[in-house]
């Protein structure tokens, strides 16, 4: 695999791996559109596409690069499942309970047909398994693997025990887990770069580095950057952690940042001993460990820990001591990647898809399972632009909680909530 020595992005193993670096101009002049979708990330690309193939007029506008945020820079990891699926469900007669569950694996159904369809290279893999640390996630786990049973839904999954997991992972720290072959593991970069493409192909306007300043609210919102304007019938706000715009949005969403470390390839001796199957793998604490081998099989190994900063060899030096613990037997490995982003988490953990006006809708706060639900955020979006509200309404009629202030105190609320689910963690 190529690595690349010129980089728009942060100091990440995907953007020394990119496909290709993104070229877009900026945005000069006033436009007009049927869409204009603020954003280039996962849910700004999946909607731009979603409304593409559907026959809209769509202008994408990005602060920095396609991809440029969590989008490009997360684990990898395909999960299943929406976070705060209890919390959405709550209300529900069972059909829609149901519709819930389904909607949890939508985003992987869109990325496998997304991949092939545009024959995007994002070494795109199925293999995962969740982890159990203590006998309470043993007992989560085999409540989540009936739940999946229930739904007559067969992804492949496989409760395994300590001993298969030790065989499986090659190592001592986990007592149980479940293998779920539907979900899988991919180039996150890669993977929004080709559906960046994708859309192109099919007319959509794509302007990097072309931050938004305002949106002039009415019946045809404009949306001003400092060289230009676009005018649309709609507006979608998919600027996530990063979206500042909206005065009724702040405080949201709160922004917490994730680190990676990413190793030298490993030789095929230590890969079959540490992970002989290629799956991905997350622990359940809140504070959670995942990590995963990329295609030319480095070990991609993240956590969050209470740094606000950019500095690889502060993020390796808070890493590497934690994976040790995992693999001891990679000590002598050297680590040539750290880098971190920002994910939107939301006090209840639901993903937050709304509406400021009735034409500027907004979707964000994925907690932590973005690659899958931003691709399902994306079609629901384009859905409630033709007019159809059903599953959208699922998710608006939530509202959400917001922290006072949180713009203004963000690194200290972090780290407050990193206290507090720490010591959840603990017990």
């Amino acid at each position: 695999m190529t690595i690349n020595s010129h980089q728009d992005h942060t100091a990440s193993y995907y953007a020394a791996t990119a496909n290709k670096q993104t070229v877009y101009e900026q945005l000069n002049g006033h436009k007009k559109t049927d869409v204009c979708v603020i954003g280039a990330g996962f849910t700004g690309i999946s909607t731009a596409l979603h409304l593409a193939e559907r026959g809209y007029k769509v202008h994408v506008l990005e602060a920095n690069k396609v991809g440029w945020g969590a989008s490009g820079r997360n684990g990898g990891q395909m999960i299943g499942g929406i976070s705060g699926e209890s919390r959405l469900s709550r209300d529900l007669s069972k059909i829609n309970e149901k519709l819930v569950f389904e909607m949890g694996w939508q985003g992987h159904k869109i990325i496998r047909d997304r991949v092939k369809k545009y024959n995007i290279k994002c070494d795109l893999k199925n293999g995962y398994i969740d982890v159990a640390i203590k006998p309470k996630h043993v007992r989560d786990l085999e409540n989540y693997s009936k739940v999946l049973d229930e739904y007559n839904f067969d992804f492949g999954q496989e409760l395994l025990n300590r001993d298969e997991v030790r065989e499986t992972l090659g190592t001592e720290k986990y007592i149980g887990g479940l293998k779920i072959n539907y979900n899988g593991h991919l180039h996150p970069l890669n993977l929004c770069i080709g559906e960046a493409d994708a859309a192109s192909d099919l007319g959509v306007v794509i302007n990097e580095k072309s931050p938004v300043t305002k949106i002039i609210h009415g019946a045809k919102p404009v949306v001003e950057t400092s060289k230009g304007s676009v005018e649309a019938d709609f507006v979608v706000l998919a600027g996530n952690a990063y979206h500042f715009l909206e005065p009724k949005l702040r405080g949201a969403v709160l922004p917490v940042k994730s680190f990676i470390i990413g190793s030298e390839p490993l030789s095929t001796e230590l890969v079959n001993r540490i992970n002989p199957q290629d799956l991905a793998v997350c622990d359940p604490n809140y504070i959670l460990e995942y990590f995963r081998l990329s295609a030319d099989k480095r070990l991609l190994f993240g956590r969050r820990f209470p740094y606000f900063g950019d500095n690889p060899d502060i993020i390796k030096k808070a890493l590497i001591p934690k994976m040790l613990q995992v693999y001891p037997i990679l000590k002598n490995t050297e680590f040539e990647f750290g880098w971190g982003g920002t994910i939107g988490v939301t006090v209840n953990r639901v993903p937050q898809l709304g509406r400021i006006s009735d034409n500027v809708f907004y979707s964000q706060g994925y907690s932590g399972h973005g690659v899958n639900v931003t691709h399902l955020a994306g079609q629901i979006m384009a859905d409630i632009v033709g007019g159809t509200a059903e599953r959208f309404d699922v998710f608006s009629k939530i509202k959400p909680v917001i922290f006072p202030g949180q713009h203004l105190f963000r690194n200290q609320l972090v780290s407050l909530g990193m206290l507090y689910y720490r010591l959840i963690d603990a017990l």
